[in-house]
């Protein structure tokens, strides 16, 4: 293994400069993702759209997605970074106006399919570049960085969608990208240069693989998105997908692993650190975006918060994250990174574990410590996790590499929430009907609390015993609901402690990687 004098050039302020405007870029492209999510009910104001329609502004972008970041690799090595993080970065600007100015709910989905395909672009060339510039004594401060845009930029997604609603309108979610998109575009096109193109790549470009890949990972994604909405495989449009799902999928490993140039290289997964960097990539996805997802729907339906509140709740744990940056980047030159990664997983697991004991009263203060927990937490697990993936592939295998590693995070994010959509179903429903059979009028304590809610609408309504009837049905509701919330977390947080048994099987990261230039 090459050491870095060998293997890499000198590192000057116009790479630093560059690296910093592509960060940026990966910054949009990820804060994208939840942005919108806090706002959606706004937007289908705006778009005159159905229920069932507004959801595919957000499940349209994640598809596109999915399928645009494992492509990243080759069409970098085809390209170069520059031009590819230049088109990206252009498109993504172009597209997010596009979005503001849509005219109805189709040209809001085309666009927004859009947006995620080329912007998806963005996100592992970062990772990859990072690897490829900057000596292994100078990762750790880099690995921060973008732990920090990485992780961050869906925490504070949420709450930044809301304070534009609240006080622009929704337009602004998309015309916010505007001047720093052109900001990265002209930074990037003038700045960076860290790779040359191999335009002989475009001879035998797997097209048949292209396909395939683009049926597996978007129907995959489709499926995981809309199956706990539409009950699964009784849903005829989610079973026909699920079948295409599974035949692309045979085909696309078939293609990958016969065809001389495939359009994506899965023999990266021979390297064992790297498959299991890539499983922790996974399991933080859940937790990221499952954290992301739980804490605000339930104060919108349990406390009836609006997205202004449940933001401002939310950014304790961005807050947080900012301040253990340092820490995390300080430990990750002195601990064993090994170590690091069991510390941060440990951590997440017991704020999430926290999160599960909402009652009908949690508000900003009962969530302060478990966010600060979980704040402080995903850097421990990012920095570690990132180099234990990427920090000991050669420079051949990088990009590719650097695609999938992305992935996986985002296919965390996605079966996660399909998971947790599931059990918040099914478990809803047991815990109405216990607490159903718990809360009937033979009971003495529920016949007297019934009479006690009719004596306080007495004179208020018309029939003071069925609005009596009609709170208890309500506080049941409620109840179910807190009881269902905080089986997601604790369950959340089992996989997390679980991930501790893949720890022995993980190599101490540290060995160099070379640039490509």
């Amino acid at each position: 293994m090459a050491t870095p004098a060998q293997g890499m050039r000198p590192l000057t302020s116009r790479d630093i400069a560059g690296f910093f405007a592509m960060v940026v870029g990966m910054f949009m492209a990820i804060l994208d993702i939840q942005i919108v999510s806090s706002s959606l009910s706004e937007i289908q104001a705006g778009l005159a759209a159905s229920a069932d329609e507004i959801s595919w502004v957000q499940t349209s972008y994640l598809i596109a997605e999915v399928v645009m970041i494992p492509l990243s690799g080759i069409l970098s090595r085809i390209l170069s970074t520059r031009v590819l993080f230049t088109l990206a970065a252009a498109g993504f600007t172009l597209t997010s106006v596009a979005c503001a100015f849509a005219g109805g709910i189709e040209s809001m989905i085309v666009w927004r399919a859009l947006q995620g395909f080329i912007g998806g672009a963005m996100i592992p060339t970062v990772f990859a570049t990072s690897f490829m510039i900057f000596p292994p004594e100078k990762r750790a401060g880099v690995s921060v960085m973008m732990g920090l845009v990485a992780t961050m930029a869906p925490t504070i997604g949420p709450t930044l969608g809301g304070y534009l609603t609240q006080h622009l309108s929704w337009h602004w979610l998309f015309l916010a990208n505007v001047i720093p998109g052109i900001l990265v575009t002209s930074l990037v096109w003038f700045l960076v240069d860290v790779d040359r193109p191999n335009p002989e790549l475009r001879k035998g470009f797997d097209f048949l693989g292209l396909a395939l890949m683009a049926a597996f990972l978007g129907s995959l994604e489709y499926v995981v998105e809309e199956g706990p909405r539409n009950d699964w495989f009784d849903d005829e449009a989610i079973f026909a997908l699920a079948v295409v799902a599974a035949v692309s999928a045979a085909g696309f490993f078939w293609r990958v692993l016969a065809y001389r140039n495939p359009i994506v290289e899965l023999r990266a997964f021979a390297d064992r650190n790297f498959a299991i960097g890539s499983l922790y990539s996974f399991i933080l996805g859940i937790g990221l975006y499952g954290s992301v997802y739980l804490q605000p729907l339930f104060l919108a339906r349990v406390r009836g918060f609006n997205s202004l509140q449940i933001g401002e709740i939310m950014f304790v744990t961005g807050i947080f994250q900012f301040m253990s940056a340092p820490i995390a980047g300080a430990l990750s030159k002195r601990m064993d990174l090994r170590a690091m990664l069991a510390l941060g997983l440990i951590l997440f697991g017991t704020g999430v574990w926290l999160n599960s004991h909402f009652t009908a009263d949690t508000g900003f203060w009962e969530l302060f410590l478990p966010q600060a927990v979980r704040g402080m937490s995903l850097m421990l697990c990012f920095i570690p996790i990132n180099s234990v993936a990427l920090g000991t592939l050669p420079p051949d295998k990088l990009k590719n590499a650097s695609g999938l590693y992305n992935l996986m995070r985002n296919l965390g994010g996605a079966i996660g929430l399909a998971a947790i959509n599931t059990v918040l179903t099914d478990r809803n429903a047991l815990h109405l009907n216990r607490l159903g059979d718990n809360v009937n009028l033979a009971r003495p304590e529920v016949q007297q609390m019934v009479d006690s809610l009719s004596q306080r609408f007495d004179g208020l309504v018309a029939d003071p015993t069925a609005a009596a009837m009609s709170r208890l049905v309500g506080l049941v509701q409620r109840e179910a609901l807190i009881l269902t919330f905080n089986d997601a977390m604790l369950l959340m947080s089992a996989v997390f402690f679980g991930a501790l048994l893949f720890m022995p099987l993980v190599r101490r990261p540290g060995a160099p990687v070379k640039a490509d230039h």
